[in-house]
């Protein structure tokens, strides 16, 4: 999405860059000279240099443009918390594989490792609740 975005800018700016001057003029000569019907072009030659046509131009509105100014700061509030969010990720990929469970983990390292689930074996401990989670009830 974002590739798409910086292309089609990329393309906007070419285009602008290109069309920013006013069109050269029309050599009708050549025309004339590569043409069978010689006098279409010169009913165009004519309707070119009797015709004044306004120049059209694009305003952008004020509120287009705050709507995208506005898009643009959620756009770049969304990366903010995507960033978070991979660096959380890559801290816990790395508690989890320093934590990884082996053969070797004694029950003492899981304790360690997972409290949250020690002290909830604790409690069964203590309660006697040895078949808890089970799925024969």
């Amino acid at each position: 999405m974002v590739a798409g975005f910086r292309a089609w800018t990329a393309q906007a700016d070419a285009m602008a860059e290109k069309y920013a001057a006013a069109p050269g003029p029309i050599d009708f000569a050549s025309a004339k000279k590569s043409v069978r019907d010689v006098a279409l072009v010169e009913s165009l030659e004519k309707m070119y240099s009797s015709s004044s046509p306004p120049a059209l131009t694009y305003e952008w509105s004020k509120e287009d443009q705050d709507a995208k100014s506005q898009l643009i700061e959620d756009a770049k509030a969304g990366l903010a918390f995507t960033q978070e969010m991979i660096e959380d990720t890559e801290r816990e990929i790395a508690y989890l594989r320093t934590h990884r469970t082996t053969r070797e983990v004694s029950t003492s390292d899981m304790k360690e490792v997972y409290p949250d689930i020690a002290e909830e074996v604790e409690k069964e401990i203590e309660n006697r609740e040895w078949f808890k989670d089970t799925l024969n009830k």
